[in-house]
Formats: structure tokens, sequence, C-alpha cells
């Protein structure tokens, strides 16, 4: 039976763009397999659920093929199903959400809005038409 470390499968099928990246992700606790923590240097075999947490989401994947070479995206669904559940899509959707509308005001670089408002409250209105020459000759 075929076998493949953990973190080149995970290269390989694409869930990260490195190997480097995968491997620290199993060293910090977000990668299982069939509920238990793993190492970067455990083998998958087809048939194992693996589950990635990508905060805010925990993808699970379904091992069909052992790889351990990178392959084109258009074969990734033959080595791996998305076995991920619903109700961690709409997290990530409401995350998404989220972060728009809970954009605390003044916060991070102001919207187009923001900046012309902004301008049309620091520009004078009577710029154009105000005569700068003053009269100090006279002494009323």
């Amino acid at each position: 039976m075929a076998e493949a470390r953990i973190d080149k499968w995970m290269w390989a099928v694409r869930i990260f763009k490195t190997r480097t990246i995968a491997a620290e992700a199993c060293k910090k606790g977000r990668v299982t397999i069939n509920g238990a923590l793993v190492k970067a240097a455990r083998m998958v075999k087809p048939g194992d659920v693996i589950q990635v947490k990508k905060p805010p989401i925990t993808y699970s994947f379904k091992v069909l093929q052992a790889i351990e070479k990178r392959i084109g995206a258009k074969l990734v669904p033959e080595m791996m199903e998305n076995v991920t559940t619903p109700d961690q899509y709409e997290l990530l959707e409401m995350s998404k959400i989220s972060g728009f509308i809970d954009r605390a005001r003044g916060t991070g670089r102001p919207t187009k809005k923001d900046r012309r408002n902004l301008e049309e409250f620091t520009t004078p209105e009577f710029m154009d038409d105000f005569d700068f020459e003053f009269d100090f000759d006279s002494e009323d």
C-alpha cells in the first residue's frame, strides 16, 4: 500500500504553497489525521481523513491516493476529496462579511468616500472668488 509523508502530501495536492509551510502547520498543531495531532513525518494512506485548521475554518480532506510529487491543479481531485462541512464555509462567508462591516471608523486606510468628504471639508468654499487685495491706505 502506498504511503506518503503528510507534509509532502499536503504540498503535492496544493493545500499549502510550500512544504515548509505544511511542516510548520503540523508543528503548530493545525493538522490532524483521523482526529489525532500529527508531526510532519507522519505517513498518510488512502482512506485517511485530514483536517487542516486555517482560521477561521477547519478544512477536511479524504486521501484518495498517497503522493509525494507535486501535481497539476487539474489532477488534484483524483488524489483527494474535499469533505469540509458546509457550516465551515458559512463561517468563512460570515467572517468575510463581518470583516467589512466591523471596521472601526478611523482605523486603516480611508475609503474613497472618506477622502472626498475630507477634501470637501478642508477646501474653503469661497477660494476662487475671494479678492486678496486689501486697501491699507484708508484710515477710517
